[in-house]
Order: C-alpha cells, then structure tokens, then sequence
C-alpha cells in the first residue's frame, strides 16, 4: 500500500539559463540548456520517494519520446507506473522554463499535453489507490472536475488533502470542503485574496481571507521570505533556509512533497513546515526540477 497518492501531471522540462529572463521583444544570449522531468505532481512524486516515502503517482502521458523520458524517471525513482495512463493519440507534456542565472528565479511556459484530456472515467480505474492512500496531493493542472472528484474520494476515505492551487485558476466554493492544507505561494496567494504579499502581516491577512472560505489550514511559501502558516488558532512564521539558490524550479514542489511525507511520518504541524521548508530551500541549490529533488542524504 502506497502511503501517499500524488495526482497530476509529468512534462518535459526544457530550461535556457542566461544572464537575465528576456523581456518580452528582446533576444538574449544564453549559456546552457537542459532537459529534464518535470510537472508539479511528478516533481512532488520524485520527492516523496528520495525523502524514502511510499508514494504512488496518478498521471496520463503520450506514448512518445517524452513519454518514454516519464517512466524511465519513474523507474530511476522506484516510483511504480501501474497508475499511468498512456494515450498513442496525445502528446506528453513539455514546460519551457526561463532561468535568470545569477537569482536563481524563472518564468514558466506549461503544454501540460496528455493529462489535459485526463477523465473521471479514465480515473475510476486508479481511484482504490487513492482511497487506500493516508495523504492526498494534487496541484491545478489536470482538468478540474477530475481534481475534486479524487479530492471529495480521499476526504471520504479518511485521507489528509493537500491541494497546491498551481498554476493559480478560480476553483469553485465545493473545492474548500475537501482540503485540509492548502499551500498557495505568494503569487497564488494573491490571485485567491486579491492581498499583495510583502511581509507576515500581509501573508496572515492573505492567510485568514483563505481560512475564510473554509479550509482549515493555509500554508503560503514566500520564496527568499520563508513561510506563513496558520489555521486560524495556531500561526507558524519561518524564514527561508540559508542557500545559495541556482535555480528556483520546482522549489515549490520539493517544499510539497516533503510536507506530505512528513505529515505521513504523524510529525507535529511545526515539525512538518520545518522539514519542509528546509528540503525546499535544499532544491534551490541544483539546476532543473524532478532531477533537484534532494535525497534523504542531502539533509545530514
């Protein structure tokens, strides 16, 4: 039995590194590229398992070269395939990703491909997996009437709900019934309560606009600022890991993944942020996003 269930979506990922992210009419002169996995739930997923948690990922792919990259990095992570969906007739996913060399900060394009077609039918076949599953994590980027049918499945089945609101779109009112943590960035934070983020105090505004809306726990990452957590009683500030970030791909999704793997080991809400919020910032130090996923190693 695989203790945590991650639904969402495997793409390509091919990032340019050059001085600066170009504005929109100029051409600038990179240094180097590379391609690699990615995808927020497959990043999620690969974190997990080098954390050492039993995750199994919910995904559709295409049955092409991309295709071929997503369960090669699977099986190079001891993450089972048996919930991949592979459809001849559409294409894997493909990001193209923008990194500004001397921040580390990115600008992101998402074909998200396959899973954009992905069914309640096509899931009905996987959903015991979700239903046998302890923690349930799922992010924005598979069609949204799949994403709150597992959401309500797992809240049914007694499963702790994660749901990384990326990218930022408007979900309906039934959405908040089924999440117990709710992990929007600055950004996100701000598309769903219309506050800026500049401090903890606009972040706690943020957070209690979210709680509001009847989520029980709100979790903004603010990148170089750290965290803002609270569930309306209890309010947890940390700030960031001290690195020497490279590249912030997928940082978000590290920060994700360990927070499911820490809430599956029972830690304490505080133990769980902080975990997280170091294997996050650890993500930041390697280039690319599936592949910077720290190993459990990495923390000693």
């Amino acid at each position: 039995m695989c203790e945590i269930s991650v639904l969402g979506i495997f793409v390509a990922d091919i990032s340019f590194s050059g001085p600066k992210i170009p504005a929109i009419g100029e051409t600038i002169l990179g240094n180097k590229y590379n391609i690699g996995p990615g995808g927020k739930g497959c990043n999620q997923a690969i974190a997990i398992a080098r954390l050492g948690g039993k995750v199994s990922f919910i995904s559709k792919i295409g049955k092409d070269n991309y295709g071929d990259l997503a369960l090669i990095t699977l099986k190079k992570n001891k993450i089972s395939s048996s919930n991949i969906i592979q459809d001849e007739n559409s294409q894997t996913g493909v990001a193209g990703i923008l990194v500004d060399q001397n921040s580390g900060k990115n600008a992101i394009n998402v074909i998200t491909g396959a899973p954009s077609s992905l069914t309640i039918n096509e899931l009905d076949n996987h959903i015991d997996t979700i239903k046998k599953s302890k923690i349930f994590l799922t992010q924005l980027e598979v069609p949204k009437e799949v994403i709150i049918h597992c959401l309500k499945t797992a809240k049914e089945n007694g499963c702790i709900t994660i749901l990384n609101p990326a990218p930022a779109s408007e979900i309906s009112k039934e959405f908040y019934k089924y999440i117990d943590f709710f992990t929007p960035n600055e950004t996100e934070a701000e598309f769903y309560t219309g506050i800026k983020i500049t401090n903890d105090k606009d972040a706690k505004q943020a957070a209690d606009k979210i709680l509001n809306l009847g989520i029980k726990k709100v979790v903004i990452t603010l990148g170089e600022k750290g965290l803002f957590y609270s569930d309306g009683k209890e309010q947890i500030y940390l700030k960031a890991s001290a690195v020497k970030a490279i590249d912030t791909t997928g940082a978000g999704d590290a920060f994700n993944g360990a927070l499911a793997f820490a809430l599956s080991q029972k830690k304490t809400v505080e133990e769980c942020l902080r975990f997280a919020n170091r294997v996050g910032g650890l993500s930041t130090t390697k280039q690319g996003a599936g592949d910077a996923m720290p190993w459990s190693k990495d923390l000693f």
